[in-house]
């Protein structure tokens, strides 16, 4: 039987009584798990399938075709973060997101970590927290922008240039670009809140330029909803 520490993406019911799991595992990167009878009236763990909750999953031999089934899965650590209803909508914007750019990911250890990270920063009520950790993941995955001495950030090629490139980057979100970047704690870095809607804005207009068939999170206009 294997074994396996996993961040939960997303699920889906599968039938009357069982689901099937999106993860993203230590060791094996993106990964569908089969779960039966989670959505059993007697069964009580359907409460632990909470979006970026970390998981311990038992996984039975596979035998033909389909999916991995998970024998019993376990919490790894329990965090108190679910009852605040501003990082509640952080964390299924974020599972939103990883569930889309993540899913042909093999092991990518810096990507759990940061992951890990994140999660910790939310502990701490970091309400910007999922803005810098989409550029901790742009950083990971060796397409963050290149440090230069212009100040407007040209999402297209990821150079600062002299001259504003796109209406999006003007010198205010570049400079805070910049300052991200070139944090010792990226998580340090402060975003004042009448900033925060237009730096997600340029995050997401990056990353349509450098990740392929990137697609906006239909959570997107929640999260602006909730942070307004």
């Amino acid at each position: 039987m294997n074994s396996q520490n996993g961040f939960l993406l997303s699920f889906i019911k599968y039938g009357e009584n069982d689901a099937v799991l999106h993860c993203f595992t230590e060791e094996e990167g993106f990964q569908s798990y089969f779960l039966k009878g989670i959505y059993a009236k007697k069964n009580k763990k359907k409460a632990l399938l909470q979006p970026l909750s970390q998981l311990n999953f038992s996984i039975l031999p596979l035998r033909g075709n389909g999916i991995p089934t998970v024998s019993k899965f376990e919490l790894v650590k329990n965090n108190d973060i679910y009852t605040d209803i501003k990082v509640n909508t952080v964390i299924f914007f974020i599972s939103d997101f990883l569930s889309h750019i993540l899913k042909y990911e093999d092991k990518n250890i810096p990507i759990y970590v940061s992951i890990n990270h994140f999660i910790n920063e939310l502990t701490k009520r970091n309400y910007q927290a999922h803005l810098l950790f989409l550029l901790a993941v742009l950083k990971i995955q060796g397409v963050a922008p290149l440090l230069g001495d212009g100040k407007f950030l040209d999402p297209e090629t990821g150079t600062f240039s002299q001259g504003i490139c796109h209406q999006q980057f003007n010198e205010e979100i570049s400079t805070l670009w910049k300052e991200a970047l070139c944090a010792e704690n990226l998580y340090a870095t402060k975003i004042h809140s009448s900033l925060r809607k237009d730096f997600l804005d340029s995050l997401l207009i990056y990353y349509h330029y450098h990740i392929t068939d990137f697609k906006t999170p239909a959570s997107l206009e929640i999260i602006q909803q909730i942070f307004e």
